[in-house]
């Protein structure tokens, strides 16, 4: 039955507003816990209610608890034991808030929204009182889920792996300091994407990647095919370092807004015209004739740009060693640019982050609110594929 076709059966027509309606949801819900707390005591003693037993511990009455949920706050019956040994898994002792409210908290932070803003939150659409200091409590719990997070095991194998940083002001001894948040995001032999890790470091530089990537070696990793990532001075020898046999590729992005940072506004539009008759041409050769026209044409008056583009040429070009479907997800780190761009939107309001915990448990909860949408591979991964099983037959392992 279709929604529409729901709301207007004969079931909900009996309600004469929306708060008889609830009161009624309210009803049910009371009605379901109860149940779920009885057949939780059932099988903590062993037998059903009635039935004879040898256990000592029995049934005891019941306790009335005020609880809160999506629907408001609501009082149940919670059954007692004799020797006090029940605890709920369902709604447990000195808990009074319900699983499902504490994910709407929890997906609230993630959104940015801060403790007090959640607090309102709650408040307007629930109807009953959560505390900053309890919304804290709750969210804190994250932290727990980001160390089993960052030290899961990885597969042994992945295609592409992009990476990229992305800067958070951060207290540290008194004082606000950039500080960048490190991502890499693999691509899979099914074609999902994954993030790898989070790690959190004051600058980006080889020998910081080179941790990263050692952690990322330790928890499974063997190989990496494709690497993509920003042009980082000496990036590219300490990939090879830990993954000797990876083809690494400069991002084009990068390179593009790196090369225009000395450019002035009136030739912007034509500067960035003859840049993409590079990165757009059809093969590695054609490509080289347009850097030289490009370099003819710009280098009296942008030398260090059009230096830029010949000074890192070998590692811009990989991407035409493999056919289109390939080149067009690792010329650019786009996609991890767009999980940045996501990552910003979510933690936007604040300005800055009272602690180095605080920035990761944002950045965490903001990543698993923007990757809840990747549960299908790639655009034209069935083709995307066989390049790969047909360029790296030896590497990839079904």
């Amino acid at each position: 039955m279709k929604k529409e076709e729901l709301l207007n059966s004969d079931f909900f027509k009996q309600f004469k507003s929306g708060e008889e309606l609830n009161t009624f949801l309210n009803q049910i819900q009371k009605r379901g816990l109860e149940q779920l707390l009885e057949g939780e005591l059932d099988a903590h003693l062993g037998y059903e209610k009635n039935e004879i037993s040898d256990n000592e511990n029995y049934r005891n009455g019941h306790s009335i608890k005020k609880i809160k949920t999506s629907l408001g706050e609501a009082k149940i019956d919670v059954p007692r034991d004799r020797d006090a040994s029940f605890n709920p898994m369902i709604i447990p002792k000195r808990k009074s808030i319900v699983e499902g409210i504490e994910n709407v908290i929890i997906s609230l932070y993630a959104k940015g929204m801060s403790n007090s803003d959640i607090e309102e939150q709650i408040r307007e659409v629930y109807n009953f009182e959560v505390s900053t200091s309890t919304i804290s409590r709750i969210t804190d719990r994250v932290t727990n889920d980001i160390v089993a997070w960052q030290n899961r095991p990885l597969e042994s194998v992945y295609l592409i792996v992009w990476m990229d940083g992305i800067v958070f002001k951060v207290r540290e001894n008194s004082k606000v300091i950039n500080k960048t948040i490190y991502i890499a995001v693999g691509l899979k032999k099914d074609g999902l994407k994954e993030v790898l890790g989070l790690w959190l470091g004051k600058n980006e530089t080889s020998a910081f990647w080179m941790s990263v990537l050692t952690d990322v070696k330790a928890r499974g990793v063997e190989d990496i095919l494709i690497t993509a990532t920003d042009n980082l001075n000496g990036f590219t020898d300490t990939i090879k370092t830990i993954f000797p046999n990876s083809t690494t590729q400069i991002c084009v992005v990068h390179q593009i807004r790196n090369a225009s940072k000395y450019v002035v506004w009136k030739d912007k539009k034509e500067f960035a015209y003859d840049m993409k008759e590079i990165y757009n041409a059809p093969t590695k050769e054609a490509a080289k004739i347009a850097l030289n026209d490009f370099s003819n044409k710009w280098h009296s008056k942008y030398s260090y740009a059009v230096k830029s583009w010949e000074n890192n040429w070998d590692n811009l070009t990989v991407f035409f060693d493999f056919p289109v479907e390939i080149r067009k997800i690792i010329y650019t780190t786009n996609l991890i640019e767009n999980l940045n761009g996501k990552i910003r939107k979510y933690t936007k309001n604040k300005l800055s982050f009272p602690t180095d915990e605080a920035v990761l448990k944002s950045t965490y909860l903001a990543i698993r609110e923007a990757t809840k949408k990747w549960s299908q591979p790639i655009w034209k991964w069935g083709i995307i594929l066989n390049q790969f099983l047909l360029i790296f037959e030896n590497r990839i392992k079904y």
